[in-house]
């Protein structure tokens, strides 16, 4: 007899770890394009976050490893606002990576497919809201006395 069980809350998909050749020549790269910032850092390694958020990106030092794609085909940031897209486009070149597609998946919801320095293949997409999402969060203000 199976006991049941049920799922485990997590905050969603928050981590992932890519092996690249400069762990700094990376910072560098997702800090100009996405604005992160290291958490911790060390000679072999460096962890990044997205201000605001629960993402985690781990840059190992790696380079035999650095590019090589497996079972991931590419990995994804939601825009915040449509009207970022141009931005994105304009923050991926000036920071040197090489855009490989740009478009619309459907009305309404932009996309850009690039490269980053060690060859790993990044989207930066807007979604309309689905029924899933959290809601969004409302901002108290401040009292004034």
């Amino acid at each position: 007899m199976k006991t049941r069980t049920t799922p485990v809350p997590t905050f969603g998909l928050t981590h992932i770890a890519l092996g690249v050749r400069d762990p700094q020549r990376s910072l560098q790269f997702y800090r100009a394009v996405l604005g992160v910032v290291p958490v911790h850092e060390s000679d072999d390694f460096v962890q990044v976050q997205t201000p605001g958020t629960r993402d985690v990106i781990v840059l190992e030092r790696r380079p035999g490893r650095a590019g090589r794609v497996g079972g991931i085909a590419h990995f994804g940031f939601r825009l915040q606002r449509a009207s970022d897209i141009d931005r994105a486009r304009q923050a991926i070149v000036a920071a040197g990576g090489r855009i490989r597609e740009t478009g619309e998946f459907v009305a309404g919801e932009p996309y850009v497919f690039f490269k980053d320095p060690d060859g790993y293949e990044v989207e930066i997409w807007y979604e309309l809201p689905t029924p899933v999402d959290p809601p969004k969060r409302r901002t108290r203000k401040s009292a004034t006395r």
